[in-house]
């Protein structure tokens, strides 16, 4: 019997949220979808949270990952930007976790290592390695959805392997992990 499962990555935003899919059937990738969420059009902080949760458990409810593989937040020098971002990937994994999916975090560096073999690769350069990798006929405008995709897919290069970041398998696990960051 195959082994097969569906793997969800996200590389989470307040202004486009990307996503992919792949399907590992056998140790073997098969490209599902990417896609992404536009969110600019929204002037409201919580609207867009809204959003990115409803649409991440659409696609859940629609595809039924097994996993979901997340980008971590860069730490950048804009500190609201940082919050804004770490809201979007909270609410993503929120939406997983209310299902209980596992999710694991990467690093973007991590992820650009495990696509194209440079942890500083551009979005392009990933976004073309993918392209190779899963025989995809053309690239979208915006490359945010190929930086899901590239989450997915860093996630089943690390699968089996140790050290693959953080990983929650639902809301237990999260806190579990996280005991400083809970107040009691």
């Amino acid at each position: 019997m195959a082994e097969e499962r569906i793997i969800l990555g996200i590389d989470p935003g307040t202004t486009i949220m990307g996503f992919g899919l792949i399907k590992v059937v056998n140790k073997k990738m098969e490209f599902v979808q990417l896609n992404e969420l536009l969110l600019n059009k929204h002037k409201d902080h919580y609207v867009k949270l809204k959003l990115i949760f409803e649409r991440t458990i659409e696609l859940i409810d629609t595809y039924h990952p097994d996993e979901i593989a997340i980008e971590a937040p860069f730490f950048g020098k804009n500190v609201q930007s940082m919050l804004k971002l770490g809201r979007a990937q909270g609410v993503a994994m929120a939406a997983g976790l209310s299902r209980e999916i596992p999710i694991t975090e990467y690093l973007p560096k991590k992820i650009k290592m495990a696509i194209t073999g440079n942890g500083n690769a551009s979005k392009e350069q990933v976004a073309k390695m993918l392209q190779s990798l899963l025989k995809l006929k053309s690239l979208p405008k915006n490359l945010d959805s190929t930086d899901g995709l590239a989450a997915a897919v860093c996630h089943f290069y690390n699968s089996g392997k140790i050290d693959t970041g953080k990983q929650y398998s639902g809301w237990e696990s999260f806190v579990k992990q996280n005991e400083k960051r809970v107040k009691k």
